[in-house]
Order: C-alpha cells, then structure tokens, then sequence
C-alpha cells in the first residue's frame, strides 16, 4: 500500500516538472525575424504606449529591431522585443504618430535602449509593459548667466569694432614710431551691462608705416617682416552704438608677441578682420570730435571663414549593409540618422522644447 502512495506521488511531481518546464520554455519563447511584419506591428505599439507616458520633452521614434522572441498560447502571441530608438522631432504630448516625425538632428548621438513585452491576438495588439533606458540621456547643464561674459569666436565680426578701438588708442598714446597693427586674437568675451563690453586678449606687429607720415592706419601699412616687432595687450572695451556714443577701450600693452610665430596657424577669418583695420576711415586728432565706428554686426561662420571649402560635397549616408543574422537582426534602421554637426547644444539649440516666455541677455538692454 505504502509502496503505490509513493509511486504515485512520484509521477504526480513528475508531471508537475514536466509541465513546469513546459510554461518556462514557453515564456522564453523562440526567436523570429526582426523584419517579421507582427514583430514590427508589436514594436510600433510599444513605442506608441512610451510616448503616451512622456509629459516633456521630444517622443521616440524607431532606431532599429535588436531582437525578437514569440511565445504562442492557442491563437494569443506575447512577443518579447529588444530595440533601440532615437530622439524625434515631435513634442511629448504631440496627437502626431511617431512614423511621422523625423529624428531629432542634435543632442545625443547613440540611440536609446528599450525593451517591450507586447500581446497580440488575431483582433487586438496590447503592450503589456515597455522601458527605455533614458537616464544616460539627462545630462546635468548649468543654467545661462545673464550678465555674465560669454567667450566669442576670435574671428567674429563684431570684434571689428573694439579691436579698432583699442589698437587706435594705442597706436594714439603709445611712443613707439611706427604704427602698429593686428596680428593674432587670442580671447575674447562679450557681457551684456549697460552696452557691451569686450574684454579681448590679442597681439599686434609693427608696420613699415611711420607715425610722421601717417596718422592711422592705411593699405599702405603692411607688416615689417625685416624688424618684426611685437606687443601683446588685454583690452577692455565699451560699445553702446544706439546711444550714438564712441567706444571707451581701455589697453595694457607690454612687448612680445602673443604666440610663437611658427606655433599657431592663422584662424579662418584673420585677413577680414584685418583688412577692415586697415581700410578702416581716418580718425580725426585729438582736438576734434572722432568719427562714428560701424556698429557690429552677427555674420554666420561661413561668412567668418576664408577657408572653408564651400563647394566641398555633403558626406552620403550608405545604404545598411547585408544582414548575415539569420534571423535578419538587428534590423534595417528606420531612417537615416544626420545629425547637426555640433560637439555640444549651443544655447539657440537646447535639449528641451522652446519655453514661453523666457529670458536672455538681450532682455537686459531694455
């Protein structure tokens, strides 16, 4: 009796066992194709469900199909999925779908991990539960200062101005007998107060123009390549030009050159800037009343550079090449990614959305 208890209690664990790992290899499920259109319909649903849930910031859009698995139960599908995605071009929020947004062509540039576990029947497709990896996304930004200086290409037109301004002044007070003029610019910041004030960092090279013959700088007053001589100077200059007032440049000056001749390339933009020194009006003497300086002006980096290659061909995105996986993964990306050729978000192209009403340093001139 004893003995067909225990044979029986066997084959019911036996039965239980065999059952068990029948639902755990069913809840693994097998492997299917990334580009199978039910994985790519479950998939879409998940993203769909994620961008529900997000209140702020840009929505997902498919980046590629990493993996998929499909476990069956009669005519009921559960589907786990691994994929990545990028940042689109759509507000959270946003009533667009997805598959009509373009990627987002700044911020981060590998896409996002996800994974999903989607249900689906012959009728319905409902996304049990989906998780994208956002935090290595977040990344912690100080908020602008206003007011505070803001360092500025060295070769940006609206250093004409104060760089007139200061090597003027110097070439006004100081006792040497040539005229000096610009040669390298090495820093330079731009703060909003009641103006602008420029602080600049920049050397300048004596010119075969003697101060007995010319007054101020002209075409005429080439660099001495013979006596090179040279003197560095930390500037300090003021521009209101809506107040219909001169530049105020306070210069300090000492002798030596800013870099070593052969240490550092001529930037892009060197020779507008100075030319314009060069060509710049007559200033009238001391005694009389100066004539107004050209107030200045934004002009885009391609305007700055004299050495960019305008007719230089865009780089062609290549088509994804031949899949070997045999189950077709990771799949094709969804679209060409091209991002914006920034290393980081300028302040004009933020990680976050427009804010309605916010400030910026121009508000502080009013």
């Amino acid at each position: 009796m004893r003995s067909g208890v225990g044979l029986c209690v066997l084959g019911l664990l036996c039965l239980h066992s065999s059952a068990f790992g029948q639902v755990v290899k069913a809840d693994a499920g097998v492997l299917i194709f990334c580009d199978d259109p039910t994985v790519e319909k479950a998939v879409s649903s998940a993203i769909h469900k994620f961008n529900e849930r997000l209140h702020t910031g840009y929505m997902l859009a498919l980046s590629q199909i990493v993996s998929a698995r499909k476990s069956e139960n009669g005519s009921d599908s559960l589907y786990s999925l691994e994929f990545s995605t990028r940042r689109s071009d759509c507000l959270a929020g946003s009533n667009k779908p997805w598959t009509d947004c373009e990627y987002l062509p700044f911020g981060r540039m590998e896409p996002l991990s996800c994974n999903a576990t989607v249900h689906m029947t012959e009728t319905e497709t409902e996304t049990k539960q989906v998780e994208c990896l956002l935090d290595d996304f977040i990344v912690p930004e100080k908020a602008p200062c206003l007011g505070c200086p803001v360092k500025i290409d060295e070769t940006s037109e609206d250093l004409k101005v104060p760089l007139f301004a200061s090597i003027s002044k110097y070439n006004l007070a100081s006792d040497a007998t040539h005229l000096f003029t610009l040669n390298e610019v090495g820093f330079a910041t731009r703060q909003v107060v009641a103006g602008f004030r420029f602080k600049l960092r920049f050397d300048m090279m004596k010119t075969v123009c003697a101060k007995a013959e010319h007054k101020d700088l002209n075409e005429l007053c080439v660099p001495d390549e013979e006596k090179m001589e040279f003197v560095n100077c930390n500037s300090t200059v003021d521009v209101a030009p809506w107040r219909f007032e001169q530049p105020e440049a306070h210069i300090e000056c000492e002798k030596g050159a800013l870099f070593k001749r052969s240490a550092r390339r001529r930037p892009p933009g060197w020779s507008p800037l100075r030319n314009f020194l060069l060509k710049a009006p007559t200033t009238a003497s001391p005694s009389t009343t100066s004539p107004p300086l050209p107030c200045p002006s934004k002009v885009s980096a391609k305007e700055e550079s004299s050495e960019e290659d305008t007719t230089a061909s865009k780089p062609v995105a290549s088509p994804d090449t031949a899949n070997e996986n045999p189950f077709h993964c990771p799949s094709k990306s969804w679209k060409p990614f091209q991002p914006v050729n920034h290393a980081l978000p300028t302040e004009a192209t933020s990680l976050q959305p427009p804010v309605d009403g916010a400030f910026s340093d121009t508000d502080l001139l009013s």
